[in-house]
């Protein structure tokens, strides 16, 4: 498998991928290995929220993230638990926000304390939580294509604007 380059509108610098930065996966192993690639930019405190519809590959993404910080057990949709928790290098949390109803339900269940919490938490259908998804999350929008293929677009919100409002 060739290595995953961004595509031509993606900003780059020095050889270093500069957020925000698209990649066109042709392939489930091409979005596992994305995953993996996120997953050396994440530490203690990270949260990637990920959107995208249903079949996009979030859980496969997921799975490569997992996959690179040492999860050993098998990764499945959340779906029906909203919250998996796992053990490796790093405490993991894979949350699924497709059956909240919003905020209130993932506080309900002490989303506050699982998402601000020391761990990496990986949240599909972020945007039903967005209280719980802070301007220096790791976004990751997945768009399914022609020809079974996926725009996948990392990115983060402009720090320096809220750094100039304080």
């Amino acid at each position: 498998m060739a290595p995953l380059m961004p595509t031509e509108n993606s900003r780059t610098s020095l050889g270093q991928i500069v957020l925000p930065v698209f990649f066109i996966s042709s392939s489930p192993e091409e979005t596992f290995t994305l995953g993996m690639r996120l997953a050396s930019l994440l530490e203690k405190g990270s949260i990637v929220a990920l959107s995208g519809p249903l079949g996009a590959g979030k859980t496969c993404f997921t799975k490569g993230i997992a996959a690179e910080i040492g999860v050993k057990e098998e990764l499945t949709s959340p779906t029906y638990t909203i919250v998996s928790e796992y053990e490796a290098s790093r405490r993991f949390y894979h949350i699924d926000a497709y059956r909240l109803r919003g905020d209130d339900d993932f506080a309900a269940i002490g989303g506050e304390e699982i998402v601000f919490g020391d761990g990496i938490s990986v949240i599909e259908w972020s945007e039903r939580i967005p209280a719980f998804i802070p301007p220096d999350a790791f976004k990751v929008d997945i768009e399914i294509i022609e020809d079974g293929k996926r725009r996948i677009r990392f990115y983060r919100e402009d720090m320096s604007n809220m750094e100039s409002e304080k």
